[in-house]
């Protein structure tokens, strides 16, 4: 499980919307107790919650053994999926989690 950082103002982008975005990338989508679940490629299991308006939580459970194509188009949904929720590149979210490394409040 992992915790993303949502970007400084990028919160009214996807106030309400966190939903609609992830039907948008992954296609089905079901709600139990405020976190969402779905799957798609080589993801068994993708949920995510919001924690107020700073924090996306996010818990996978991925299949092993996937093509290479099969895995490829999945890492990409993912990435295209948490750049919209965030506001943060995969690069910057990866420099935000060393810098939380660091500092020891990962």
């Amino acid at each position: 499980m992992r915790a993303y950082d949502i970007k400084r103002g990028h919160f009214k982008n996807i106030d309400g919307k966190l939903e609609e975005i992830a039907k948008d990338i992954f296609g089905a989508l079901d709600e139990v107790e405020g976190k969402f679940k779905t799957s798609y490629g080589a993801l068994n299991q993708l949920e995510f919650w919001l924690e107020g308006k700073k924090v996306l939580w996010v818990d996978t459970d991925l299949t092993k053994g996937v093509d290479d194509d099969t895995a490829m188009k999945t890492h990409r949904k993912y990435n295209e999926f948490l750049l919209t929720a965030t506001g943060f590149n995969a690069k910057e979210r990866a420099k935000r989690m060393k810098d939380k490394a660091k500092k020891g409040t990962l």
